[in-house]
């Protein structure tokens, strides 16, 4: 069986054959970039979808939203790289991370829950899988990814990256699911997400992690009130940034202008172009 499904693109502009040529490791091919919303709306979305359905709906949830249609909008964006080639995926997962304590060091340890297809689901769905997975992988519950964890604790420390290196070219580059060995299957899927408005911090700029393969990584920063112009007025307003790392060779200007608008509309407009709320009129 396959680790995913993957199919390779053979339509490629030249810029993507240079970019191609251009960047390999360990040549960091990183853009930054970062986003500021006004989320009004969106806060407004969140109070009202709670009185409605009694789901605690969050920032991260309208987030994985929104990604998840901009990824739709943009397939070009779904994508990987491996044996220098550019290769779509055949289906969107996107992939949280989660503060949790290590049970035997009693240190902070950040690890990773994935969701599949996206696109398809409810918000409410979205909540509750993305609730159950946090509070399994806090609890160490999850049976994947505590083999992994485990077994990783056994790797002597000089011997972790070649380690990682080597389960990323089995499960990426040759494309293998080694599920049976303890790893996951595509634990990382189409881009990263981290949410560290909760941790008070209004933007951070990540790094692209090689052994995920994710090309696409969004933080969620702080909501904050923040003056904005309206017309001729300066007026309170509320602003998220949202940042992000893509990877150059995957994704360029032109691919992020589309996500983008994608991002803005549903965050900024969510009673327009999100779900109606279980019992409006919309």
């Amino acid at each position: 069986m396959k680790n995913l499904g993957l199919r390779r693109k053979r339509d490629l502009s030249p810029f993507r054959r240079t970019a191609l040529g251009t960047w390999k490791p360990p040549h960091d091919p990183s853009v930054y970039g970062a986003l500021d919303l006004r989320v009004e709306d969106a806060l407004r979305y969140l109070e009202a979808f709670r009185a409605a359905t009694g789901i605690r709906l969050t920032m991260t949830h309208l987030v994985a939203k929104a990604v998840a249609a901009a990824l739709e909008a943009v397939p070009d964006a779904n994508a990987m790289l491996r044996l220098g080639q550019l290769y779509l995926r055949d289906e969107i997962a996107l992939a949280f991370q989660v503060a949790m304590r290590d049970e035997e060091t009693g240190q902070i340890d950040l690890s990773a829950a994935k969701i599949r297809t996206p696109e398809t689901k409810s918000l409410a769905d979205i909540a509750r899988e993305l609730d159950d997975k946090f509070q399994r992988v806090r609890a160490d519950s999850d049976r994947e990814l505590s083999r992994a964890r485990g077994a990783l604790r056994h790797v002597p420390a000089p011997l972790i990256g070649a380690a990682l290196k080597a389960i990323s070219f089995a499960s990426y580059t040759l494309n293998l699911d080694l599920s049976p060995l303890g790893v996951p299957r595509d634990a990382f899927g189409s881009a990263l997400i981290t949410n560290i408005g909760t941790l008070g911090l209004s933007e951070a700029y990540p790094p692209l992690v090689p052994y995920t393969r994710a090309p696409i990584l969004v933080t969620v920063g702080a909501v904050e009130d923040t003056p904005v112009v309206e017309g001729d007025r300066v007026v309170p307003g509320k602003v998220m940034r949202i940042t992000s790392t893509f990877d150059h060779r995957v994704l360029d200007g032109a691919h992020a202008s589309q996500l983008v608008r994608v991002l803005r509309s549903r965050l900024e407009q969510p009673f327009d172009y999100l779900e109606p709320i279980p019992g409006s009129d919309g």
